[in-house]
């Protein structure tokens, strides 16, 4: 889908003055409201490329933000990698200033491993990817930030409860230029990068809770994106190389995000 006035507001954007950077910008939010056929068709090309797919991999940064009682925002920064074999195999990593983590699937059995406390713990799962995140989420209220991106249907999970579609236009995530668009719902507010062209992967994915005192975001940005034949070839079979120990999933802390030392925000 062609954007002819995108790089115009760029350049008008260089030279504006604050006042009229602010008319401009309220100006594209305006017709913005007005193009969400546009965005859902950009949202569902890339639902369908990534439903496409049986091999993936890439590297990633999150940010989680956090508010502290006396408004206090704070940043916990992230970065891991994700192999992914549909329909039923993943590997996860991510290392973080609390934890370092892996995850592995195979279909039939999910392993959580904490490499700092050189501990393991396996739960009985089998089906998909799909049915893996809804088990983590309701079974064992361990949901997946930006999990969604994962999914076979993409584009049917990110627009439940959507009730405010934009089309801001283009970004530039790590060198790549993207679609940017942004989309309400009822308890959040979110926003997706998609690269342009023959693949177009999500960049940055970010979520800004509503419900949550001063709105703190989570946000993951992607990179190194390969498919196919550009994916090495994975084991997705749990190798315990360090010898860890196993333990039951309830004794296995401090693998989220969120510190447990780190209690969940107040709701408005």
């Amino acid at each position: 889908m062609s954007h002819p006035s995108r790089k115009a507001s760029k350049r008008r954007a260089i030279t504006a003055s604050a006042g009229l950077g602010l008319v401009l910008v309220l100006g594209v939010l305006s017709s913005a409201n007005a193009n969400d056929t546009g965005a859902k068709s950009l949202l569902k090309a890339m639902s369908d490329y990534m439903a496409g797919q049986t091999a993936i991999s890439f590297s990633y940064d999150t940010s989680l933000e956090i508010v502290t009682k006396d408004h206090q925002k704070l940043l916990l920064a992230s970065s891991g990698a994700v192999d992914l074999s549909r329909p039923d195999k993943i590997h996860a990593s991510r290392h973080g200033g609390f934890a370092n983590v892996e995850m592995t699937f195979d279909g039939k059995t999910l392993t959580l491993l904490s490499k700092d406390a050189n501990l393991y713990a396996q739960a009985d799962i089998h089906g998909t990817i799909d049915h893996l995140v809804d088990e983590l989420r309701d079974t064992y209220h361990r949901p997946v930030p930006g999990a969604d991106l994962l999914l076979s249907n993409v584009y049917e999970e990110l627009m439940r409860d959507v009730v405010d579609v934009k089309d801001l236009g283009s970004g530039v995530i790590g060198g790549i230029e993207c679609d940017h668009l942004a989309f309400r719902a009822k308890e959040v507010d979110w926003q997706i990068w998609i690269a342009q062209g023959a693949h177009p992967h999500p960049c940055r994915y970010v979520i800004t809770s509503k419900e949550v005192d001063q709105g703190p975001q989570y946000s993951v940005q992607i990179r190194d994106w390969k498919t196919g034949n550009q994916v090495a070839v994975a084991d997705f079979a749990f190798q315990n190389e360090a010898g860890a120990k196993k333990v039951d999933p309830k004794d296995l802390t401090d693998i989220d995000e969120l510190p447990n030392h780190m209690a969940i925000g107040v709701v408005q």
